[in-house]
């Protein structure tokens, strides 16, 4: 149990104030330097570092970001099939799945084309199409949806499903 000013009492199940955030003792907590910012409750930590989360989509991929305004001239006026992977990023799954679909974004360079759809930021297009579920893969030809798997598939899966198409 963990009470602190003014916070009540802390079970197992409720985190103490301080547990997502990094802190660092200062010396003297009466010094407040215009340098010190965010101090704790009790006046004596100082936070120096917060956690961010991580935005799959600022790594280095080989799969381009489309949006619901490029949608149509990237996907469906395109002259070669393309892989479009629906996904946001606090989905566990669509992470895992994000290296695999770079992986076929290499192997079929030239051959297909390779988007990803954030459905967070571009929910018109996901609802177009009726996405309920991420990760969704779907792969268009001549303008036309024509094949779609849903989840976190293996690679050979999703290599037999666009060399269909080829």
């Amino acid at each position: 149990m963990f009470e602190g000013a003014g916070f009540g009492l802390h079970t197992p199940h409720t985190p103490r104030p301080d547990a997502f955030g990094l802190f660092v003792f200062r010396a003297h907590p009466a010094d407040h330097s215009s340098t010190q910012k965010e101090l704790d409750p009790w006046g004596c930590r100082e936070t120096v570092a917060k956690f961010q989360p991580i935005n799959p989509v600022k790594r280095m991929s080989s799969a381009a970001a489309v949006t619901d305004a490029s949608f149509e001239q990237d996907v469906l006026q395109s002259d070669v099939p393309v892989l479009v992977d629906f996904w946001a990023p606090w989905c566990g799954p669509c992470r895992m799945v994000a290296p695999i679909v770079d992986e076929i974004s290499k192997e079929f360079d030239g051959k297909i084309k390779v988007f990803k759809l954030n459905t967070d930021e571009n929910p018109n297009v996901a609802s177009q199409y009726g996405i309920r579920s991420i990760p969704t893969l779907m792969v268009f030809k001549g303008g036309q949806k024509v094949d779609t798997v849903v989840g976190a598939v293996p690679k050979a899966t999703l290599s037999g499903t666009i060399s269909k198409y080829l």
